[in-house]
């Protein structure tokens, strides 16, 4: 039971010292990167960019990226946040008005992560180099969850995790059949 109150406490520290966070850089790029990724608008126009002028990469990636993003908002937001009713970060931590703005459902885990990380992972084996590109704005993104006061850097984390599992089901799911069949082949064989 200490080793959790120690974690709650690092991560109250945490939280207040990153929503504090009060710089010119901080105030001019977080902002729009809230907006932009507000609904996905960022990886569908990712998304829409790659297919039309990657060519046949470009296409693949972009629909890998899609997938893994409808995933793991499914994951997140329609599994996880229904199982874990978790408050925000209390108001009185945030010291800056971005903290009224705050949704009303479940802090865990961030969607926002969730569908950043997917959809730049699951680009990642089509296109590296796009891949790369989108990962600074997923960075950007969990940073400004946690700046807004929308959520605790442990929500961040956790959506970072279902990211990562939504990208790698969408990857395997071409071959989770091939799979599947060779598996129950050596057990009958």
């Amino acid at each position: 039971m200490k080793i959790l109150t120690v974690l709650r406490e690092h991560e109250r520290r945490l939280t207040r010292h990153m929503a504090a966070w009060d710089s010119p850089w901080a105030r001019r790029v977080l902002p729009p990167v809230e907006d932009a990724a507000q609904h996905t608008k960022l990886w569908w126009a990712a998304a829409v960019t790659m297919a039309a002028g990657g060519g046949r990469r470009g296409r693949r990636a972009a629909a890998a990226g899609i997938g893994g993003m409808a995933l793991a908002e499914l994951l997140s937001n329609g599994v996880a946040k229904q199982l874990v009713d978790r408050r925000r970060p209390p108001k009185e931590w945030i010291p800056h008005d971005d903290v009224e703005d705050r949704p009303d459902s479940s802090s865990f885990p961030s969607g926002h992560t969730a569908a950043a990380v997917a959809f730049t992972t699951a680009v990642a084996p089509a296109w590296p180099v796009a891949a790369a590109v989108c990962a600074v704005p997923a960075l950007l993104v969990g940073i400004e969850r946690i700046h807004s006061g929308a959520h605790y850097p442990s929500d961040v984390a956790a959506g970072a995790a279902v990211g990562l599992t939504a990208a790698a089901l969408v990857r395997a799911s071409p071959r989770l059949p091939r799979l599947l069949l060779r598996r129950r082949m050596r057990t009958l064989g």
